[in-house]
Protein backbone atom coordinates (compact mmCIF):
# COMPACT_ATOMS: atom_id res chain seq x y z
CA UNK A 1 0.00 0.00 0.00
CA UNK A 2 1.20 3.55 -0.74
CA UNK A 3 0.58 6.83 1.17
CA UNK A 4 1.09 9.51 -1.33
CA UNK A 5 0.60 13.15 -0.13
CA UNK A 6 -0.01 16.00 -3.02
CA UNK A 7 0.48 19.89 -1.73
CA UNK A 8 -0.51 21.94 -4.43
CA UNK A 9 -2.12 25.46 -5.22
CA UNK A 10 -5.65 26.05 -4.86
CA UNK A 11 -5.77 27.65 -8.86
CA UNK A 12 -5.57 24.07 -9.89
CA UNK A 13 -7.41 21.72 -7.40
CA UNK A 14 -10.24 21.43 -9.73
CA UNK A 15 -8.06 20.91 -12.49
CA UNK A 16 -6.57 18.06 -10.83
CA UNK A 17 -9.77 16.25 -9.36
CA UNK A 18 -11.13 16.54 -12.90
CA UNK A 19 -8.06 14.49 -14.07
CA UNK A 20 -8.47 12.12 -11.37
CA UNK A 21 -12.11 11.48 -12.17
CA UNK A 22 -11.86 10.97 -15.76
CA UNK A 23 -9.17 8.66 -14.78
CA UNK A 24 -11.47 6.92 -12.67
CA UNK A 25 -8.93 7.46 -9.40
CA UNK A 26 -8.83 8.87 -5.90
CA UNK A 27 -11.91 7.86 -4.88
CA UNK A 28 -10.43 8.00 -1.06
CA UNK A 29 -8.92 10.46 0.15
CA UNK A 30 -8.66 13.29 3.25
CA UNK A 31 -8.01 16.62 2.26
CA UNK A 32 -7.07 19.84 4.14
CA UNK A 33 -8.94 22.35 1.73
CA UNK A 34 -6.67 25.56 3.47
CA UNK A 35 -2.68 25.05 4.10
CA UNK A 36 0.03 27.59 4.16
CA UNK A 37 3.67 27.07 3.26
CA UNK A 38 6.99 27.78 1.27
CA UNK A 39 8.15 25.66 -1.36
CA UNK A 40 10.19 25.95 -4.24
CA UNK A 41 8.00 28.29 -5.65
CA UNK A 42 6.11 31.46 -3.72
CA UNK A 43 5.29 31.30 -0.65
CA UNK A 44 1.53 30.67 -0.05
CA UNK A 45 0.08 32.32 3.50
CA UNK A 46 -2.87 33.66 2.81
CA UNK A 47 -2.30 37.09 3.53
CA UNK A 48 -2.18 40.40 1.73
CA UNK A 49 1.40 39.93 1.13
CA UNK A 50 1.63 36.51 0.00
CA UNK A 51 -2.20 35.92 -1.24
CA UNK A 52 -1.81 32.43 -2.62
CA UNK A 53 -3.23 29.27 -0.32
CA UNK A 54 -2.10 25.64 -0.99
CA UNK A 55 -4.59 22.61 -0.26
CA UNK A 56 -2.97 19.15 0.78
CA UNK A 57 -4.60 15.47 -0.38
CA UNK A 58 -3.58 12.38 1.58
CA UNK A 59 -4.35 9.05 -0.13
CA UNK A 60 -4.12 5.54 0.70
CA UNK A 61 -4.06 3.17 -2.73
CA UNK A 62 -2.29 0.22 -4.51
CA UNK A 63 0.95 0.53 -6.56
CA UNK A 64 -1.65 0.71 -9.64
CA UNK A 65 -3.37 3.56 -8.63
CA UNK A 66 -0.38 5.23 -7.23
CA UNK A 67 1.28 4.87 -11.16
CA UNK A 68 -1.76 6.65 -12.23
CA UNK A 69 -2.05 9.50 -10.16
CA UNK A 70 1.73 9.74 -10.41
CA UNK A 71 1.16 10.26 -14.53
CA UNK A 72 -1.53 12.87 -13.12
CA UNK A 73 0.81 14.83 -11.71
CA UNK A 74 3.59 14.78 -13.67
CA UNK A 75 0.56 15.98 -16.32
CA UNK A 76 -0.93 18.95 -14.88
CA UNK A 77 2.67 19.97 -14.11
CA UNK A 78 3.01 20.64 -17.68
CA UNK A 79 0.10 22.41 -18.04
CA UNK A 80 0.59 24.66 -14.69
CA UNK A 81 5.03 24.68 -14.15
CA UNK A 82 4.99 28.05 -11.77
CA UNK A 83 1.31 27.07 -9.75
CA UNK A 84 3.37 24.40 -7.55
CA UNK A 85 2.23 20.76 -6.92
CA UNK A 86 4.17 18.54 -5.29
CA UNK A 87 3.48 14.62 -4.76
CA UNK A 88 5.21 12.63 -2.08
CA UNK A 89 4.91 9.07 -2.33
CA UNK A 90 5.70 6.32 0.67
CA UNK A 91 5.16 2.79 1.55
CA UNK A 92 2.61 2.68 4.00
CA UNK A 93 1.14 -0.21 5.91
CA UNK A 94 -2.42 -0.96 7.68
CA UNK A 95 -1.68 -2.50 11.16
CA UNK A 96 -5.33 -2.15 12.92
Amino acid sequence: MKRLEIIGNRSIEEDLFELFKAKGVVKKYTKFPIVHGVGSTNPKQGDPIWPEENFLLIIYCDEEEASAIRDIVKELRGYFPTEGLRMFEMYAEQTV
